[in-house]
C-alpha cells in the first residue's frame, strides 16, 4: 500500500511511497544488521571507494532531485542545486575520514602494558531526516555513519518521500552490501509508531534526529528509556548582531540571505536582527530596500529568488506572528501578512520582549529587527532565547568580533557572514533547545563510534594474591 504527498503549490499528487507500518520494522532491522555485519568487515579504502562513487551517483540524478523537491517542497531550483552540491561534498568528506578514524596510544603506569585506544562501528544507525533541506539533511543523516563502518536506516520525510527515496537509490547503485543503507517511508498518521519501533529495536544503537524541538524531546526520552545516544539537531532562533562598526551594505546582503533563502525554511535562517541604535535606521532603510527587490514566484517558472512555503500550517503561523507583533507595536518595513503559500519576504522594525515574534521560531519568510541601545545590550539580546544553534555578528573590528563571538550562547558562530553557512567538514550543531551532539568532521567520528580502551600485557603480572 503507498501514500501521496501532494504537491503544495499545484494540489496535484507528487509522489507516491510505500506506507510502510510498525510492523514492518522488525524484518527491515534484521537486514540492517546483515548490512552492518558485511560492511563493517571491508577496509577503509574499499568503503571509501563505495563512499565517492556514492557521491558520483547522487550529482548523476541532478534532474530527478530537481524534479523531486520542486513538486515536493515547492523549493527553487537555485535551492535544490545548493542541496545537491553540499550533499555530494558531505560524501566525499565521509569518504576522506574512513582513514582518519583513529586510536591513540597511551603511557601507562604498568609495566611492560600496551595501551591503547580503538574506534570501533557502532552497529545500525537510525537516521530521521526533514523537508526542508532534503538532500543535504538526508545524506548528513547517514554519510558518517558510514564513513565508520555502520549500517544505516534512513527514515525518510513524509513531506519529500521521493526526494529521500532517490538519496537511497543513489547510495544503493554504489555497491554497499545489502541491506547497509535501508530506507523507510511511511503515512504521516503512522510516524510516531514506526519511528517508536525502530528506537525500541535491539539492532538500532544510535539515533539521530533533525527537526522540530519539540519532536526531537519525545525522540530522546523514547531513546532513554534504552539507554540510546542521540544526536539532536533542532530548532532555531539565530540572532544578527549590527554593530555601530559594521560595514553596512555587507551586512544587508548577508541578513536577506540568512533570512529569506528557502523562504526562511532553515534551522539556521536569521530570525533576529539585533541592531545598535547608531545604526538602526540607515540599516532598517537599506534592508528594507533590499528585501523589496526579493520577488516571490512559482519555482517552475524559475524567475523569483523566492518560492513557495511548505504549506498552510506556515501561512498561519507565519500571519499570526505578524498581526501580534503589529498589534502590539511593530512596524511592517516591507511585506506583510498574505494568505497565499507564495508569501512575501517580510520585515518587522520594533520588535520587543513582549510580541510573540521576539521568541518563537518562524521557519518562514519574515524576520524580526530589534533594536539595542549599545553592544552589551545587543549581546543580551542574542542571549535571550532558548535556542542556540546560528549566530552572526558583524563588525569592522575583528579582534572585537571574535571577543563578542565567544560572548554569544550558540553552537555557531560567524563573525561578518550570514546565519546560513555549512561545510561537510565542520561541526555542526547546537545548544539548549538547538539539542546536542555534532555532525561533520572528527566531531562526527566522535559520534558514530565506540571508543575503547585495549591492553597489552608484555611483562609477567605482579599480583598481591
Amino acid at each position: 500500500m503507498n501514500f501521496q504527498r501532494i504537491n503544495p503549490l499545484t494540489g496535484e499528487v507528487a509522489s507516491e511511497a510505500p506506507a510502510m507500518k510498525a510492523g514492518d520494522m522488525g524484518p527491515l532491522a534484521g537486514k540492517a544488521q546483515a548490512g552492518f555485519e558485511a560492511w563493517s568487515k571491508q577496509g577503509p579504502n574499499a568503503r571509501r571507494a563505495v563512499l565517492s562513487r556514492a557521491a558520483n551517483a547522487l550529482e548523476a540524478r541532478q534532474d530527478a532531485f530537481v524534479k523531486a523537491m520542486m513538486e515536493e517542497t515547492g523549493a527553487t531550483e537555485g535551492w535544490a542545486l545548493f542541496n545537491l552540491g553540499l550533499a555530494a561534498s558531505m560524501l566525499r568528506e565521509a569518504a576522506s575520514l574512513t582513514t582518519r578514524i583513529n586510536g591513540e596510544v597511551i603511557p601507562s603506569d604498568k609495566p611492560g602494558c600496551l595501551a591503547m585506544t580503538h574506534r570501533d562501528p557502532v552497529g545500525v544507525i537510525l537516521g530521521i531526516a526533514p523537508w526542508n533541506a532534503p538532500i543535504i539533511l538526508g545524506v548528513r543523516a547517514i554519510a558518517t555513519a558510514l564513513a565508520c563502518g555502520n549500517g544505516v536506516i534512513l527514515k525518510a520525510s513524509e513531506i519529500c518521500p521521493r526526494t529521500h527515496s532517490l538519496i537511497a537509490e543513489a547510495l544503493n547503485d554504489a555497491g554497499f552490501p545489502a541491506g547497509t543503507v535501508s530506507l523507510v517511508t511511511n503515512a504521516p498518521e503512522d510516524a510516531g509508531e514506526v519511528v517508536g519501533a525502530l528506537i525500541d529495536h535491539p539492532v538500532v544503537k544510535r539515533i539521530n534526529f533533525t527537526g522540530s524541538t519539540e519532536v526531537g524531546r519525545i525522540i530522546a526520552k523514547r531513546a532513554a528509556e534504552h539507554l540510546k545516544p542521540c544526536l539532536l539537531e533542532l530548532g532555531g532562533k539565530a540572532p544578527f548582531v549590527v554593530l555601530e562598526d559594521a560595514d553596512l551594505d555587507e551586512a544587508v546582503n548577508a541578513a536577506a540571505f540568512g533570512a529569506f533563502m528557502n523562504q526562511g525554511q532553515i534551522c539556521m535562517s536569521t530570525e533576529r536582527l539585533v541592531v545598535v541604535d547608531a545604526v538602526a535606521d540607515a540599516f532598517a532603510a537599506r534592508f528594507a530596500e533590499k528585501v523589496q527587490g526579493l520577488k516571490t514566484g512559482d519555482p517552475r517558472d524559475g524567475k523569483a529568488p523566492l518560492g513557495a512555503v511548505i504549506g498552510h500550517d506556515t501561512v498561519e503561523r507565519v500571519n499570526a506572528l505578524i498581526r501580534d507583533a503589529v498589534d502590539k507595536g511593530a512596524t511592517v518595513l516591507t511585506g506583510g501578512a498574505d494568505d497565499s503559500l507564495l508569501m512575501p519576504a517580510t520585515v518587522l522594525d520594533g520588535v520587543t520582549a513582549g510580541m510573540d515574534i521576539y521568541r518563537d521560531e518562524s521557519f518562514g519568510p519574515v524576520v524580526a529587527m530589534i533594536r539595542a541601545r549599545d553592544e552589551d545590550h545587543a549581546i543580551e539580546i542574542a542571549n535571550d532565547s532558548q535556542y542556540g544553534l546560528s549566530a552572526s555578528l558583524f563588525t569592522r573590528d575583528l579582534s572585537r568580533g571574535l571577543k563578542l563571538a565567544k560572548r554569544i550562547r550558540s553552537g555557531i558562530c560567524h563573525v561578518n557572514g550570514p546565519t546560513v553557512h555549512d561545510e561537510a567538514q565542520m561541526p555542526f550543531g547546537g545548544l539548549g533547545d538547538s539539542g546536542y551532539g555534532r555532525f561533520g568532521g572528527q566531531a562526527g567520528i566522535d559520534q558514530f563510534t565506540e571508543l575503547r580502551w585495549i591492553t597489552v600485557d608484555t611483562e609477567s603480572g605482579h599480583f598481591p594474591f
